[in-house]
């Protein structure tokens, strides 16, 4: 029964009209001694009445055979046409395939976002990642959100159904091969679990948490988030200084918006730089192989930013090259440390 219960409908009726055929195909064979072809085509006109007569005479052993075929076969037969009709047409079959695809994208993603929470916060986030072609996948348990994403923004939408505290949903969205998280659950203690199950997961998982009171902030950072947002307060912030520095927010919304799509910014790791231009100045690094990117600061060993950074600084381990450029500087200077 538990066999059962895992064979998908379409291919349990699909088996039973197969083993109807054989059973008749066999039986014909055996008892009436038909060829293969034969005895297929006896069995496929009982199973669908066609009824266009006898190739041969039938004995006695076969008569009843037949009788006994026919009672059963057609029941069957009917039945399981008439379900996978009813599976076609109800659109089950559009969705089950679409569900194949979803697992088989899902299997292929690695460097990928996990966004946790589907509700405007990680909407936005979604909207982001795909201007800046970043691969993600969204876990929430909320039909409504997804569909309407679906209907109005993005069919190609990578997405699991579920709740992302069950550490299996996790792991059916990659989280093994994942390199961020984003967690945007309305519900801080929902957030700190995740959080919790995804460090426990993959440790070395970038997560980015949001927060909703303050006191919950040294509870993620606790529980292993990377970074903390608040919207409440990022949202207050962001309107002060639109008023004192208005053109310094439209820019930056211009890099980091759908906007934005031409224009990127890029952490630069020292691991990542090719041997003979480690530790060695940031002019030697910034000429290597030029692409035009523009260096705008460096993140140093203890974490801190320096901006417009001097090029005869020495880059170090455990340091960072941010950079400016289009797309396609950024592609060739990827591909230039990377190789």
């Amino acid at each position: 029964m538990q066999l059962f219960k895992k064979i998908h409908p379409l291919l349990f009726w699909f088996i039973v009209i197969v083993l109807i055929t054989i059973i008749g195909v066999c039986g014909f064979m055996i008892i009436e001694d038909f060829a293969f072809i034969d005895a297929l085509y006896m069995t496929v006109i009982t199973i669908t009445t066609i009824g266009y007569g006898e190739i041969n005479k039938l004995s006695e052993a076969g008569r009843i055979f037949n009788i006994s075929f026919i009672v059963t076969s057609f029941a069957l037969f009917t039945y399981a046409l008439a379900t996978l009709t009813q599976y076609v047409a109800s659109g089950e079959l559009k969705n089950f395939l679409k569900n194949r695809k979803l697992m088989k994208d899902l299997k292929n993603l690695e460097n990928h976002v996990i966004i946790c929470g589907f509700g405007r916060n990680g909407q936005q986030a979604a909207r982001t990642l795909h201007a800046h072609k970043h691969e993600f996948v969204i876990i929430d348990n909320r039909d409504e959100m997804i569909d309407n994403w679906i209907a109005h923004e993005n069919d190609n939408l990578l997405y699991i159904k579920g709740d992302a505290t069950d550490d299996n949903v996790l792991l059916k969205a990659g989280i093994h091969k994942a390199q961020s998280l984003i967690c945007a659950l309305p519900n801080d203690a929902n957030n700190v679990f995740i959080v919790l199950s995804a460090k426990a997961l993959n440790p070395s998982l970038k997560i980015i948490c949001r927060a909703n009171a303050l006191s919950s902030v040294a509870k993620l950072k606790n529980a292993g988030a990377t970074s903390i947002s608040m919207p409440d307060v990022l949202g207050g912030v962001h309107m002060a200084t639109q008023v004192s520095k208005p053109d310094v927010i439209e820019f930056i919304e211009y890099l980091t918006g759908e906007e934005g799509d031409s224009i990127n910014i890029e952490s630069v790791d020292y691991n990542k730089l090719p041997p003979e231009i480690r530790n060695t100045s940031l002019r030697n690094i910034m000429d290597w192989k030029k692409t035009g990117v523009t260096c705008i600061g460096i993140k140093d060993e203890q974490g801190k930013f320096l901006i417009n950074p001097d090029y005869n600084i020495v880059i170090k381990e455990n340091m960072k090259v941010i950079v400016l450029g289009n797309n396609e500087q950024i592609n060739d200077m990827k591909h230039n440390v990377d190789e």
